[in-house]
């Protein structure tokens, strides 16, 4: 254990925020007390901290269950276990319920998706109330336009299809500014890739500098834009935004809408901060690529989503495949599943699986394999 113990930073929790590993200052410093006096019991424990007997036994009953001590048996003490075993617990602990929260997170996508996708379904010359469909890409651009100047509280984007295009940010620059200097809280979420597009970090930086906040996840479910939680503007293809857009102010939908930015939000990553690997190895984007290969996407369809080059796709399923040791996509499908890399909890390493899942991961893009085209991002 390092002198910040099992919760980090300086031993306390700003206020309002759950200490890390759950682990609050009384249960930490009894945990160490047992650590260094393991003869003692609660009352020798609450002596030593100036604390009630009650509180030392609520604390020890906490570390049990946090699984880093043992309660008393034949021996009538507790019993600390060490900090490298209970280190490794709470970390487990951890990454399984970050992979509960990011299974949750993928079905809203999908929830969403279908939403979107029943709106482009039903165009119609009267739309409901609520719903304003925009058919001309000139006009899906100057209302977009329009809420960003009018906007007076924040706004939240959602910028798919990787990195964008220099003359659209510099174009953008003017907006931006003016509704940073009002005042108007600006969040936006990139796909991992553009952090290797110098134009759009320097533009991401930019914002920064100014008041706005940018983040980035391997993939995002659809382009979207909330202006002050009362209007939304998405596209009405999810899969193709030159069909137009779908204005909507119905108080549901935005809800939504806004549950789901808040969902992504919490999972992305600041741009400045380096992509973290989880227990298999796989960053994000290399996960979401194996996820989008297993439920049937092309190659080409697996790049759009996440905002890469097919060139660099088909570097990543290189490299993979490398670590798995296969010399074919069918081979790295059935080691994939049977490692347990596509399980929502990355901890679960199923020894056996049944050879119809294993079977069915990445060979949707197995006939794909002439050589790419276009710059490596």
């Amino acid at each position: 254990m390092t002198t910040n113990g099992l919760r980090g930073g300086d031993g306390e929790s700003p206020a309002g925020e759950t200490p890390p590993f759950g682990l609050d200052a009384l249960s930490e410093s009894v945990y160490r007390l047992l650590l260094l006096h393991p003869e003692d019991g609660p009352p020798q424990i609450a002596g030593r901290l100036a604390r009630s007997e009650t509180e030392i036994l609520g604390s020890l009953e906490r570390l049990a269950d946090l699984a880093l001590v043992r309660p008393p048996g034949a021996t009538g003490r507790w019993r600390a276990l060490s900090p490298e075993a209970g280190m490794a617990v709470l970390l487990a602990r951890q990454e399984a319920e970050a992979a509960r929260r990011q299974a949750e997170l993928d079905h809203s996508r999908g929830a969403m998706a279908s939403l979107i996708a029943e709106f482009s379904r039903t165009r119609q010359s009267s739309p409901p109330s609520g719903v304003e469909i925009i058919s001309s890409l000139q006009d899906v651009r100057e209302r977009l336009e329009q809420l960003a100047s009018e906007a007076v509280a924040e706004v939240l984007s959602f910028a798919p299809g990787g990195p964008q295009p220099a003359a659209v940010m510099e174009a953008s620059r003017a907006l931006d500014r003016q509704s940073l200097e009002r005042g108007v809280r600006m969040r936006t979420v990139f796909l991992d890739s553009v952090r290797n597009d110098q134009a759009t970090v320097q533009y991401a930086q930019w914002l920064n500098e100014l008041g706005g906040t940018v983040r980035t996840v391997p993939a995002l479910p659809l382009r979207m834009i909330i202006a002050d939680g009362t209007t939304a503007v998405v596209p009405l293809d999810p899969g193709d935004s030159d069909q137009g857009a779908v204005l909507l102010r119905s108080p549901g939908v935005i809800a939504a809408l806004r549950a789901l930015f808040e969902q992504v939000w919490e999972h992305a990553k600041p741009l400045g901060e380096e992509v973290q690997r989880d227990g298999y190895g796989l960053t994000g984007q290399e996960r979401q690529l194996l996820r989008l290969l297993s439920e049937g996407l092309t190659d080409e369809r697996a790049a759009q989503r996440l905002g890469v080059s097919l060139r660099t796709i088909r570097r990543m399923m290189a490299a993979l495949m490398t670590r798995l040791d296969s010399r074919s996509r069918f081979q790295a499908g059935i080691k994939v599943a049977a490692s347990g890399w596509l399980t929502d909890d990355p901890l679960a390493r199923p020894a056996d699986p049944p050879a119809a899942a294993s079977t069915a991961v990445l060979t949707a893009s197995e006939a794909v394999v002439e050589p790419g085209s276009g710059q490596s991002r």
